[in-house]
């Protein structure tokens, strides 16, 4: 229990420190969000087809 006490302490430190500084340009909202709904819904066909007796 002990070590689970100090890797909250730890992570708690962690968060707590500055504010993170970007030092490299991020990707559009758009585009992640677009590329997740392809995935998903190329997940939900392969599902779809693998599933055909229900």
């Amino acid at each position: 229990m002990t070590a689970f006490a100090s890797a909250h302490t730890a992570l708690v430190t962690l968060a707590s420190e500055g504010e993170h500084v970007d030092t490299h340009p991020s990707l559009s909202p758009y585009v992640t969000g677009g590329a997740a709904l392809l995935i998903l819904l190329a997940l939900l066909w392969i599902t779809t087809r693998f599933n055909r007796d229900r």
